[in-house]
């Protein structure tokens, strides 16, 4: 009886180790935008020496603008002239976010990357 007992435990805790490494797997994948958004910032950490807060910020403005390139280009296809002017305004947006969260010299330093 405890061998019984044992064993159905043991398959137990296998069957939710299991699960774990599933779900684990599904937040890596490299198709969503926070991952995307999140090697963004891993970059501009680097380039602009972040403060947390600041990166945080930066973080959701990133994921926002990923979301909003990705549903212009879902919703009016990728060749779309509505898709290039939605990129337009939604950068527009992004590049007045950037100008609020940094500093003046890492705002110059982030524009001047952007020309190159």
């Amino acid at each position: 009886m405890k061998n019984l007992l044992s064993i159905i435990a043991f398959a137990f805790v296998m069957m939710l180790g299991t699960q774990n490494v599933s779900a684990q797997s599904l937040s890596q994948n490299q198709d969503r935008p926070e991952v995307a958004a999140k090697t963004q910032l891993h970059e501009l950490t680097n380039q602009l020496n972040l403060s947390g807060e600041q990166g945080r910020t930066i973080y959701r403005a990133l994921v926002t603008r990923e979301v909003s390139y990705r549903k212009s280009v879902e919703t009016n296809g990728a060749k779309s002239t509505q898709v290039s002017s939605d990129n337009k305004n939604t950068d527009a947006v992004f590049y007045a976010e950037m100008k609020k969260i940094l500093k003046p010299e890492q705002f110059k330093k982030w524009e001047s990357s952007l020309k190159k």
